[in-house]
């Protein structure tokens, strides 16, 4: 953690005010160079009181994505946010860690954008990704699963991203297999899993997350204002997005933890609960082939089982799902 991280930190634990003696002593530094980093923080819009009688307070912080605030807020992970970097803008925070994957980089990284040129969902389609209105960002997992079994990785980010919006916002969101959250039939969260692995291994799974904060309605193209939403929509308040992305890496965190740990059928009987698609007819075009049924259930994989109208029991593990009324 870096020393601005190690500051912001202390002034969010002690929010009635920490004196520059304490944080010099705690940080091995001088009470000037205290002084100095405060004053780039306030360079960087925190505002930062100083009293001689209750020492440096944190007043509020800017709705921006810095790393070393979204450190201090996170706090101490197993895997997930252990290293998070933050870019103005890139083409797609998954190129960033395709490149610091195979550069061998440790797992739990975290790259957010504060907007993307080139933006990707799934089947190749476009992400809008406008700047300071969301949070566009991508983890990278080194996890010890054959690749069959990495839908479990989705399946779990549903659950960790469904819980930490309620936590910040109240709002109830729907899972959509196999990657989308919706509130009230409305897409507001996209995840897109990338993965790199040999016949038995998996050496390398990216995982692509882009959530709708705070756009209004008008601000989303024509095209997509009958299917998308935003969290600031649904809620009519704006939504702090630093605390909401540090909400979301402490839930992946938990969630791959699980998965690690071999209880996916915990993080299964959760996403069920909380799956717009279960008990469901849907239709699934992969390719060419279109499969119509009533999806029953996931399996011990994270693949969506589909009883057809014929009878026949299908195991989906990719492909365009759409709710049928």
């Amino acid at each position: 953690m870096t020393t601005d991280a190690k500051i912001l930190s202390a002034l969010r634990a002690q929010p009635d005010g920490v004196s520059g003696a304490q944080l010099a002593e705690q940080l091995g530094i001088s009470r000037a160079a205290v002084w100095a980093r405060m004053d780039e923080l306030r360079k960087l819009d925190y505002d930062i009181e100083a009293s001689p009688h209750f020492g440096y307070r944190l007043v509020s912080a800017p709705d921006a994505l810095h790393a070393d605030d979204l450190l201090a807020r996170l706090g101490k992970t197993k895997v997930v946010g252990r290293d998070i970097q933050v870019f103005e803008e890139t083409t797609s925070t998954n190129d960033v860690i395709e490149k610091l994957a195979r550069d061998g980089v440790k797992e739990g990284v975290v790259v957010f954008a504060e907007a993307q040129t080139k933006g990707r969902g799934r089947l190749g389609r476009k992400w809008m990704s406008p700047t300071h209105q969301g949070l566009w960002f991508s983890v990278l997992l080194r996890p010890e699963l054959t690749p069959q079994e990495t839908t479990q990785l989705t399946v779990a980010s549903a659950t960790a991203l469904r819980r930490a919006i309620k936590n910040v916002t109240g709002l109830s969101a729907e899972i959509k297999w196999p990657n989308d959250l919706l509130i009230r039939g409305k897409k507001v969260v996209g995840i897109l899993t990338e993965m790199s692995a040999e016949v038995d291994r998996v050496r390398h799974v990216i995982l692509g997350i882009g959530v709708d904060v705070n756009q209004d309605a008008g601000e989303f193209p024509a095209e997509l204002r009958k299917i998308a939403t935003s969290l600031k929509v649904e809620s009519g308040e704006e939504i702090s997005r630093a605390e909401l992305a540090t909400e979301i890496l402490r839930e992946l965190d938990f969630d791959y933890a699980r998965i690690c740990g071999g209880k996916f059928s915990a993080v299964a009987d959760e996403w069920e609960a909380g799956c717009a698609t279960i008990g469901n007819n849907v239709s699934v075009q992969m390719g060419t082939r279109l499969i119509r049924g009533c999806a029953e259930a996931l399996d011990d994989d994270g693949a969506l089982l589909v009883r057809t109208e014929h009878g026949h029991l299908e195991r989906v593990i990719g492909g365009d799902v759409t709710l049928e009324k």
